[in-house]
């Protein structure tokens, strides 16, 4: 049969990615002290394209995922990317995987038990030189704003807000330390399940420690930059303002190996 996407291209560019997306594949991640989780990935999967070539063959990326092992670590991501550039005749290969991941986690007084599920990614990119792998998280949190509070007689504006977390890591780094980091740096932590107990503790809570936008982002860098596992981080954190119909938002990002 004939090779259609081996033809001479009609316009002689380079394509920078070209693949697919909206995949959906189990995948079984590495918990703390716990063993596998079993969740389910949305994947996203290219390679790049000389101009020499009409087409890419976009049967090839299915077959690949479908020859991967389903559990998620630095050397299967690194076999699958391997594998996608090897079937496609490419220099590079991008994936990206995207999954909610799970946690027991416990009300702050009662000690009522829900799960909590955060949105992570893996994203990497494979050329002749290695294997570029970054980790990502969303972590929601409460905060209260210190100017409100300041200058209300009662209350204070309070909302949620989400700190999105992106790490390069040396080593090994588990998803509860980015989750963790995350949670700590608002005003308070945010909860699935709370008793009338929990939710005064949380909102008293909140009230002591109001922060701005500006506050979580640097709270969540700092620790970041002291974590011994963490290369290189962007944090960017969106207050959902409660009394504004806009969102505030604070970015930093850092390389950690420069000297």
């Amino acid at each position: 049969m004939q090779d259609v996407q081996s033809r001479k291209a009609d316009i002689a560019l380079d394509i920078d990615r070209v693949g697919v997306k909206e995949l959906r594949l189990p995948l079984k991640v590495r918990q703390r002290g716990e063993g596998m989780q079993h969740t389910v990935a949305t994947v996203e999967l290219s390679v790049d394209l000389p101009a020499a070539f009409k087409g890419t063959h976009m049967s090839r990326f299915v077959e690949a995922l479908e020859h991967w092992s389903e559990e998620l670590d630095y050397q299967t991501f690194k076999s699958l990317l391997t594998d996608v550039a090897d079937r496609l005749t490419a220099e590079r290969a991008w994936v990206r995987f995207r999954f909610p991941f799970f946690l027991n986690k416990p009300a702050p007084v009662t000690g009522s038990r829900a799960l909590m599920d955060y949105q992570c990614s893996v994203t990497g990119e494979w050329t002749g030189e290695g294997l570029d792998f970054t980790l990502g998280v969303e972590v929601p949190v409460m905060t209260v704003c210190p100017c409100s509070k300041a200058i209300s007689e009662e209350g204070a504006h309070s909302q949620r807000a989400m700190v999105r977390i992106l790490a390069k890591f040396k080593g090994f780094l588990w998803i509860e330390d980015l989750v963790e980091i995350g949670e700590s740096a608002g005003s308070a932590r945010v909860y699935s399940l709370l008793k009338r107990e929990d939710e005064k503790f949380v909102t008293e809570q909140a009230f002591a420690n109001p922060c701005f936008v500006e506050d979580v982002v640097r709270a969540a860098a700092q620790r970041l930059t002291q974590h011994k596992q963490v290369t290189w981080f962007k944090v960017e954190v969106e207050s959902f303002e409660s009394i504004h119909n806009h969102s505030a938002f604070a970015v930093i990002e850092r390389n950690l190996e420069k000297g």
